[in-house]
């Protein structure tokens, strides 16, 4: 075997697209019978959006798949990928692809969701620190302040800053896994734009807030 061949690395990024272009969101919904969570509430392909239709199962498989699909590809080649010639760059190229798979999936017509539990599923791929960093800032800010948009701008935004401050402590730094981050937050910025301009009008709904 050829650890220098650039096809495997190649070939794992293509891979981990694929993964990410599943857009599970739709997937549940179709198993459990529901609507299609493209036709109702914000017409995101996403957890939070499958909840409005009033199933905590079919939102939490939803959560938890799509979080899957962005874990998977960089937990194995972190694990496996040595012998392949696949290190940090394609883990980080990996973790980036089922991130955009997520939100431009090819077997859905390019229109995905916003990412962040994929997003999250990739930062616990890189590290498990890392990822429960991630998560445990979306927990402290959704709940003082009741906006999922908020916390999820504050966890991306803070990732790379985690992982710049962990150098020698909990990692080593890696130029490219901390570009991947750094792209991943501004995809979610731009993705979150609808919510940043409600936010600042002070018209985001909050978490838990009925709807009339």
């Amino acid at each position: 075997m050829d650890a220098s061949n650039p096809l495997w690395s190649v070939l794992a990024v293509l891979a981990a697209y694929l993964l990410g272009s599943l857009s599970f969101a739709v997937i549940v919904s179709r198993v459990m019978g529901l609507h299609d969570p493209r036709t109702y509430g914000s017409k995101n392909p996403g957890a939070t959006n499958v909840l409005r239709s009033g199933s905590k199962p079919a939102a939490v498989a939803t959560l938890l798949l799509d979080g899957a699909k962005g874990w998977l590809p960089a937990a194995l080649i972190g694990w496996y990928g040595k012998p392949y010639g696949m290190f940090e760059g394609t883990m980080a190229l990996a973790g980036l692809a089922a991130f955009l798979g997520h939100l431009f999936p090819v077997f859905f017509r390019f229109q995905g969701g916003k990412g962040v539990a994929t997003a999250l599923g990739v930062l616990l791929g890189f590290d498990w620190i890392l990822g429960l960093a991630a998560a445990a800032s979306w927990l402290i800010v959704a709940f003082f302040f009741r906006y999922s948009s908020l916390a999820s701008l504050v966890a991306a935004v803070f990732a790379p800053v985690y992982y710049v401050f962990g150098d020698g402590v909990a990692w080593y730094l890696d130029k490219n896994l901390l570009m991947a981050m750094a792209v991943m937050a501004m995809l979610l910025a731009w993705r979150h734009a609808a919510n940043i301009n409600r936010l600042l009008k002070g018209t985001e709904p909050r978490l838990g807030a009925k709807k009339h």
